[in-house]
């Protein structure tokens, strides 16, 4: 089984607003509202590719049980802890000439509950697949990315990051399976700029030395590079197409790579079919279903 985890879910409320004015009443063209956090993206697009998974997390109020209840609808398994106070953030989205967004903070996580998720990760044994994405909210300890790993430790569970420099380096002492920075935060990570392939396979395979399994580094516009447990490089182009979202890309790319690899034991092929489910979000209002995926996968084949 395959189980994410995210630590502060969200409802996004995505706008679009054709002519966006300052100091003025701004009317939208269209609007939605989707379950939003990094994990959750990646148990979607999961989803879409005919993966089961089971999202954990926490739920907070009437915005948590619409969040949970939209999952499910979507075909994700879900056991998100309630918590006693508060509620799931709001995340606001706007697209106009340009993006921005407006983040809620989240709820208060207390101990206790805390205490329940680490009860439900640590039931995962040999086989499983956790997924931990995003950044941790202030409310939560900010070394919980290690003690979850290191709780699993020597279990068999193969265990998928992506998240911010200083929480994936402090994990790669826990061998995770791979990991996903994008090329600007792997020369984040040695304090360099990255300006070439060669560069970026160099700093890639550092970060194999210092404990990750295997390293994929995605690179917008340019494709993605991935560095292998079994020594051996693959790149890949990704797919003509439009950019007309920046939301999910590469938690799709996450769910793509793994949906690849599990299904097949073939890194060439996950990083194939990663490469597709991220373009395919990038080419969409949102996440890619199955057949945006399966067409950009078929121009790859060609």
């Amino acid at each position: 089984m395959i189980y994410t985890v995210t630590f502060n879910p969200s409802l996004d409320y995505v706008v679009q607003v054709e002519h966006f004015q300052k100091d003025a009443v701004n009317r939208t063209s269209s609007e939605y509202v989707y379950a939003g956090g990094k994990g959750n993206n990646v148990a979607v697009v999961l989803s879409e590719l005919g993966l089961a998974s089971r999202a954990l997390g926490f739920r907070a109020g009437f915005t948590g049980v619409a969040m949970e209840q939209m999952l499910r609808e979507y075909g994700c398994d879900t056991d998100f802890i309630p918590l006693p106070e508060g509620m799931t953030r709001i995340n606001v989205k706007v697209k106009a000439a340009s993006e921005f967004e407006i983040n809620g903070q989240g709820p208060l996580i207390p101990e206790e509950q805390i205490r329940q998720l680490f009860e439900k990760t640590d039931a995962l044994d040999s086989g499983d697949v956790l997924v931990l994405s995003g950044s941790i909210p202030n409310t939560l300890p900010d070394d919980i990315y290690e003690r979850m790993m290191k709780r699993l430790d020597g279990k068999g569970v193969r265990i998928a990051v992506d998240a911010t420099q200083d929480l994936l380096l402090k994990v790669l002492k826990y061998h995770p399976f791979f990991i996903k920075p994008n090329n600007h935060e792997l020369g984040e990570m040695f304090g360099v700029t990255l300006t070439s392939e060669e560069e970026i396979i160099t700093y890639a395979k550092k970060l194999q030395e210092m404990g990750a399994c295997n390293v994929l580094v995605s690179m917008a516009g340019d494709g993605a590079i991935l560095v292998a447990e079994t020594g051996e490089v693959f790149q890949r182009r990704p797919p003509k197409g439009v950019v007309v979202n920046s939301v999910g890309a590469g938690d799709s790319m996450v769910a793509g790579f793994l949906a690849g690899y599990l299904k097949s034991g073939s890194y060439a092929y996950a990083l194939q079919l990663g490469t597709a489910a991220g373009s395919a979000t990038a080419f969409t209002s949102w996440l890619a279903g199955r057949e945006e995926i399966e067409a950009l996968l078929g121009q790859m084949e060609q």
